[in-house]
């Protein structure tokens, strides 16, 4: 197959839906009034395609046996410094580029009636389209420079439509918690990207030999030490890992679709994806490979123990979500890459069902309580035997709590943030009362 015809498959599959994106916002800012069957059209046939020509460009490469490199050339030089644009299509990048766009188009044509005289039908329908684009550019970069302006796409969609129903107050704010982590946590992207540009010299993927796909290398341990730290930190908050999953049970704000899209199908795995770009990294250090499967252990027992008491449908589904998303990272530190790519496929699929499903389930539930007089029965829990008698209050507890974190988070670590800030705004307003010559309590609010 002529090597032209695969680029142009692979950068197809990312400016398609960039194309569709700036059609949609461009008819927004022009006042355009599109139709609901227009707009749902063009997320239609713009996933439907992106998903045959990545699928043809996975296939076709899958003969030929070699990386598909797009290089759209040098953007930008700064001292040392120079910005390629590259994609890359490989192992990796092309299953998850046909997987995201398939359930992208599926969740655009599930919302055209969910969303049906929705206030916000066009708003919706903009932000699944720049984040079906945000995703292929995560998944078909080149390097970690370019994954980084997708990452953000991805980070900022996300907030946005979890404050979907603005005209409520705590849509907004999870929304601004989910961004808040998402923008902490996104220093350690931009950080390892710095820090491989200073001991490697490039931050793009590299495929070493005998590897299944190209990823993070850094020859030096101390180094690769380093940026694994970073692209872990990264993944934590992207994909909600203890102790920074407090905005994931909240992000279920936003509309179901979104919700299935984002926390239980494609957003959440990005950061079992990043890590599977970190694989020479984790080859090469045994210690950070048990810290990855460490991380994943962790948040599993405490979104298995968290959802077990959970009396709302999504706030069940958000630590199920958590739970499954702990156990790929166990996976993924313990060398089983390809079973890891397999979990993240199915638990995908299934999870993305499940919160589809919930609001009618809930319905379903219902109506079959009313026609059988009585609550349906709750299957014993079998976790609960492993446990002697005199731990499981305390279990309990830890459960209701949720393990805390969000108590720790707000009273040791933003507390005495704010508290620290508050201190030197009043220095400062001392200050500046003593060079104005007023009296400080001229300038208290």
């Amino acid at each position: 197959m002529n090597v032209v015809f695969l680029q142009a498959f692979v950068a197809t599959a990312v400016l398609l839906p960039l194309a569709a994106a700036g059609v949609l916002a461009l008819a927004g800012w022009f006042g355009a009034r599109l139709g609901e069957r227009a707009i749902s059209a063009v997320v239609g046939v713009t996933y439907a395609t992106t998903t045959f020509v990545a699928a043809a460009a996975a296939v076709l490469g899958f003969f030929d046996g070699r990386p598909i490199v797009v290089d759209f050339g040098e953007w930008f030089a700064v001292g040392h410094y120079a910005f390629r644009w590259t994609l890359l299509g490989d192992a990796l990048s092309l299953p998850f580029s046909v997987f995201a766009a398939a359930l992208v188009g599926l969740i655009g044509a599930f919302s055209q009636r969910y969303l049906h005289r929705e206030a916000g039908f066009f708003r919706f329908h903009l932000m699944l389209a720049l984040f079906g684009a945000g995703v292929q550019v995560v998944v078909l970069a080149g390097g970690v420079d370019q994954l980084f302006f997708g990452w953000e796409v991805v980070g900022l969609t996300s907030a946005l439509l979890i404050a979907f129903f603005h005209e409520r107050p705590k849509p907004v704010e999870h929304g601004l918690r989910a961004f808040v982590t998402y923008r902490l946590c996104d220093i350690g992207l931009i950080g390892a990207a710095v820090w491989l540009h200073h001991a490697v010299g490039t931050a793009a993927f590299v495929r070493l030999d005998g590897a299944p796909w190209a990823g993070v290398h850094v020859p030096d341990a101390g180094s690769a030490w380093i940026a694994g730290l970073l692209l872990l930190w990264a993944s934590m908050g992207k994909s909600a890992q203890a102790p920074l999953g407090g905005w994931l049970p909240r992000a279920f704000e936003g509309p179901t679709p979104s919700s299935a899209i984002f926390y239980g199908a494609i957003s959440i795995h990005l950061g079992p994806y990043l890590l599977l770009r970190s694989a020479p990294l984790l080859d090469a250090n045994p210690g950070f490979a048990a810290l990855v499967a460490v991380v994943g252990g962790v948040t599993a027992l405490h979104g298995a123990f968290v959802g077990r008491v959970q009396t709302d449908i999504k706030c069940v589904l958000a630590y199920a979500s958590m739970t499954q998303v702990g156990l790929i990272l166990v996976g993924i530190g313990c060398g089983l890459r390809h079973l890891a790519v397999l979990h993240i496929v199915g638990h995908a699929l299934l999870r993305s069902l499940e919160i589809l499903r919930s609001p009618s389930l809930l319905q379903d539930y219902r109506h079959l309580e009313q026609a059988i007089g009585r609550q349906v029965p709750r299957p014993k829990l079998a976790l609960e035997r492993f446990f002697p008698a005199s731990l499981r209050p305390w279990l309990y507890r830890h459960a209701l709590e949720r393990g805390y974190f969000d108590a720790i988070l707000r009273d040791h670590v933003v507390g005495r943030f704010l508290r620290g800030f508050r201190a030197l705004d009043r220095l400062d307003r001392k200050f500046t009362s003593w060079l104005g010559g007023a009296p400080a309590t001229e300038t208290r609010r």
